[in-house]
């Protein structure tokens, strides 16, 4: 069994993807070809975006973001506690404070109660300058960003969403990269879309921030490759990896999406009564990156791991260490304790969950799950 299953998914979609690399391979424009071009249009639609600049990969993504923002020394951004390094790393690059934040135990994500108390902490002191905040669409499930989004506008905040693993997540009818002022998303291979190395997106609507980042991304480039405006980057989306997301986009629409909601309504039917399951808020749909359960604690999550394994079953920790008890932030300043994150690292554990996943698959997990905890 796989956890991510992406040699089923090339089996499936083995005739598009090598003719796409083919194509790709045969026109040799490896930089900046036509793909591209077509893949960001594509995006952009599906999402309910003006624009969408493709890039190197998600982390690229989020720090573009900063960059078009002019975020630096003493500025604080708020960031979730519970989620993985980069979305914190950075803030922390450009030389601004990055605030964690408490998250709400059911659904993973950024708890807007605790988003306040650490604006509020922060305000007090007088020290740093609060100026933007990254939720995150932990395994899937978009952030609370209508209650979010009060919450900035109140302090005057910019907003950008950490979607890496949210694409195709939703509120209602509004998109996942489609929430806050600048929202970014990955094309790691194991992402709910993701390509066969390393890829990445910033969506807005925004026309002079969309400027902005199409020249950053090309060294500064200014009405055309050789006229540089400004020191930028080299962070572009290669062809063949746009080629290859054009098929896997196709069958994400059409029934990958689909597929992963009817696994994880599967798993939820099958575990509810033993563990605790995710929680789906109402008018919420999530894309899921990932299935996660939680366990009574650290000892039988870590004994249900090892038993899982012996079985060959794949799971994983996401995430094991709160970004609070990273080595470097251990300097970091403290404005809110965070124990549901705490709590999380020390419960959390994420099963097989993608699109070529069966009902009896589910059902031999599950039943796996039962052997161990009855």
């Amino acid at each position: 069994m796989q956890f991510r299953d992406l040699k089923t998914q090339y089996e499936t979609l083995k005739p598009s993807i090598d003719a796409a690399i083919a194509g790709v391979i045969a026109e040799t424009s490896f930089i900046s070809g036509s793909p591209v071009k077509e893949l960001e249009k594509r995006l952009a639609s599906y999402v309910g975006r003006k624009h969408c600049i493709t890039c190197g990969n998600g982390t690229d993504a989020l720090s573009l973001a900063m960059m078009a923002w002019n975020i630096g020394p003493g500025d604080a951004v708020f960031v979730p506690d519970f989620t993985f390094f980069a979305t914190a790393e950075v803030v922390s690059f450009e030389g601004a404070t990055p605030v964690l934040v408490d998250v709400d135990e059911r659904t993973f994500n950024m708890d807007p109660q605790k988003l306040t108390e650490a604006i509020e902490a922060v305000l007090g002191e007088g020290r740093l300058r609060p100026r933007a905040v990254i939720p995150v669409d932990l395994f899937g499930l978009p952030a609370d960003y209508p209650e979010i989004e009060r919450i900035a506008a109140r302090y005057g905040l910019k907003i950008l969403e950490d979607a890496a693993q949210g694409f195709g997540g939703r509120i209602g009818e509004r998109m996942a990269c489609s929430f806050g002022d600048i929202s970014a998303t990955s094309f790691f291979p194991a992402k709910p879309l993701g390509c066969y190395g390393d890829g990445g997106a910033v969506f807005t609507d925004d026309d002079e921030t969309a400027r902005y980042l199409e020249s950053v991304c090309v060294h500064g480039k200014g009405s055309y490759k050789y006229e540089n405006v400004r020191i930028g980057w080299n962070s572009r989306l290669d062809t063949l990896q746009a080629a290859i997301l054009l098929p896997k986009f196709r069958a994400f629409e059409e029934y990958e999406l689909e597929r992963v909601n009817e696994a994880a309504a599967w798993y939820t039917e099958e575990l509810a009564d033993i563990v605790k399951t995710p929680v789906i808020p109402e008018n919420f749909r999530s894309s899921w990156a990932q299935y996660t359960i939680q366990l009574e604690n650290k000892e039988k999550r870590d004994g249900l791991q090892a038993f899982l394994e012996k079985q060959g079953i794949p799971t994983m920790v996401y995430y094991p260490i709160p970004l609070h008890q990273q080595e470097v932030y251990q300097a970091n300043p403290v404005y809110q304790a965070c124990p549901a994150t705490k709590r999380l690292c020390e419960r959390v554990l994420s099963l097989p969950m993608h699109p070529y996943l069966g009902r009896e698959d589910v059902r031999m997990v599950s039943g796996q799950i039962r052997t161990y905890l009855k």
